[in-house]
């Protein structure tokens, strides 16, 4: 993610690139392919001290979100940051926080939110009825690079919250309605990770308004493909789901760039004639509208300084991204006890 952001800021008129950090070589390997010549650094403050940027985006690890962005509100930053917000709820408070004490901008990456086809997709789930049933999933038979990056992310977090984050608050989006409860179990398939983390979880989620919610994540090189993509709401008047024939083929599901691709929606009406004969045939759309990846993280960077620029009020992106870190982090807690959590 912080390459394609990099990528972003290199392109986009208005942004100035004046530095580079990581702990790795991977700065090396950015700096080469956005053509050599941005200053680089390993620590994180000094390059904050040295270079005196304007705003910060933090593509790092989880476990380092919390302090980096507060250290970049300190120093007067706005900031761009990779979801999750912080890797505790309380730490995630303590960024929004930190945020409105700076007057700075604090803009969570939730890229679906910038993807024209999920737009339509939470637009058609308003229009089903209520309650609503949502199920989604994203396994990733992941293995190579993206399997080193997996085991990483899970030494602070599990996949029901580094990813669960996003389609909860898709389903939060759908239904417009107070989450009350959440259930979730998982599973610890592999011992290349921490004794108290899992790398298969699966979570529900009850709403106010009657809705319910499932979402699935698994990571690694065990995980089934069958399956693996599933985007489906379903209400009373009818269904709505995500057909991505070439993203969701063998193969694909931990290529990042066929995370976010949609490419159809079909939508299910339920009316029935005197006979209980469907009286609509199936609508699909196309999406013409289909944005790669680098063209998503091109989308959220341009709305990052549109919201510096032109002073946009971010209570309740913020806001919600707090909020669906904590559901997240309940249906974690769930795993974890055996119990249903209450909201």
């Amino acid at each position: 993610m912080g390459s394609s952001h990099a990528q972003a800021y290199h392109s986009l008129d208005g942004f100035t690139i004046c530095g580079i950090v990581s702990t790795g070589k991977s700065k090396e390997v950015l700096n080469e392919k956005l053509g050599g010549g941005y200053p680089l650094f390993t620590d994180y403050a000094e390059a904050l001290a040295e270079t005196k940027p304007d705003a910060v985006c933090i593509s790092t690890y989880p476990d380092t979100h919390e302090p980096f962005a507060i250290m970049a509100f300190e120093q007067g930053c706005h900031v761009f940051i990779e979801k999750p917000v912080a890797d505790t709820v309380e730490g995630a408070e303590r960024v929004a926080e930190a945020a409105r004490k700076a007057n700075k901008k604090l803009v969570v990456g939730y890229i679906l939110r910038h993807h024209p086809s999920w737009a339509k997709f939470v637009e058609v789930a308003h229009d089903l009825g209520k309650p609503l049933v949502m199920r989604m999933n994203l396994n990733q038979q992941s293995h190579g690079f993206m399997w080193t990056v997996h085991r990483n992310l899970m030494k602070s977090l599990s996949p029901i919250v580094d990813c669960g984050v996003h389609y909860i608050d898709i389903m939060c989006m759908m239904t417009r309605s107070k989450p009350v409860q959440v259930n979730a179990i998982g599973a610890r398939l592999t011992n290349d990770i921490p004794v108290d983390n899992y790398n298969y979880g699966q979570l529900q989620i009850r709403f106010e308004d009657g809705s319910v919610g499932w979402y699935e994540a698994g990571w690694g090189p065990m995980m089934s493909e069958t399956a693996f993509f599933v985007k489906d709401v379903i209400g009373p008047r009818g269904c709505v789901s995500i057909v991505a024939k070439n993203a969701g083929a063998s193969g694909k599901s931990d290529d990042v760039d066929s995370h976010t691709k949609t490419e159809s929606l079909r939508v299910h009406y339920a009316d029935l004639d005197e006979n209980d004969n469907f009286t609509k045939a199936d609508e699909w759309i196309d999406m013409q509208d289909e944005p790669d990846h680098q063209e998503l993280c091109n989308r959220e960077q341009r709305y990052f300084q549109k919201a510096i620029l032109e002073d946009i009020d971010l209570t309740d992106h913020v806001q919600d991204a707090v909020n669906s870190l904590r559901i997240a982090f309940a249906c974690d807690e769930s795993v974890r006890t055996g119990l249903p959590v209450y909201l």
